[in-house]
């Protein structure tokens, strides 16, 4: 089976634009997302889907085969898309570009999950909570998993709402979803092809485009956790860890 790990790359990020291109480690922060995908043993092959001349530029000097993409793209999942649309490919495995510190056994785990589920066109991950704390960031996603293993919802705002505790209850009733998909190739040409949905655009999650749909998305769960780069002082934190 023929399996390809994709990372979408857009310069003009809204908290931190031209985070990719960060380099304070003394490596751009897409070069660490890429050598910890190259890790990983399934994938035969790890490329970049870029929106921008520079980003394409700085994979040239670490080695890494980068797509120029169209700029116009709402999601990287779009931009994978275009992409891989002419590679022979059965599972693209979607890495989302600011997550450095990305466990390259998740992303074997991932395809294989996929791989051995021929039923399911999609598949993702999630993780415990470590504190409440997380549970209430928007920025960090929710997800409920049905007893299948399917993801029900995802969402920015603590689900399931517990009414006894006026809101976030027992952290052990939530789940941390973790932005890294993969797709059956087909199945990603047919979801990227549909518009854009109403809650997709509501909470800015692209996942959602396949919930409203009506196609089951598999999810597994895994116990490491590395937060992604949205914030200078995220970015800052990463920098601080690397060079210890």
């Amino acid at each position: 089976m023929k399996i390809l790990a994709c990372i979408p790359a857009r310069y003009g990020s809204t908290r931190l634009a031209g985070k990719v291109l960060a380099k304070d480690t003394g490596k751009f922060l897409i070069q660490h997302t890429y050598e910890r995908a190259c890790a990983a043993a399934l994938p035969e092959k790890v490329i970049i889907a870029a929106d921008d001349e520079r980003i394409a530029a700085a994979a040239k000097t670490f080695g890494a085969e980068c797509i120029l993409t169209s700029a116009e793209h709402k999601s990287g999942t779009d931009r994978i898309a275009e992409a891989v649309k002419d590679i022979d490919v059965e599972i693209v495995v979607n890495l989302q570009a600011d997550e450095p510190e990305i466990d390259p056994q998740n992303i074997d785990y991932l395809a294989e999950l996929l791989a051995k589920n021929p039923d399911y066109p999609m598949a993702t991950l999630a993780a415990d909570f470590q504190n409440p704390e997380q549970i209430a960031n928007p920025d960090i996603v929710k997800v409920i998993i049905d007893s299948n293993d399917c993801a029900i919802y995802f969402s920015r705002a603590p689900i399931p709402y517990d009414r006894e505790k006026s809101g976030v209850g027992k952290i052990q009733q939530y789940s941390r979803h973790i932005g890294i998909y993969a797709y059956r190739k087909q199945f990603l040409l047919k979801i990227t092809a549909l518009p854009q949905t109403k809650l997709e655009k509501i909470e800015k999650l692209e996942q959602l485009r396949a919930i409203e749909n009506g196609f089951p998305i598999l999810v597994g769960k895994v116990k490491h956790v590395c937060d992604g780069i949205d914030t200078p002082q995220q970015y800052a934190e990463f920098v601080k860890r690397y060079k210890k």
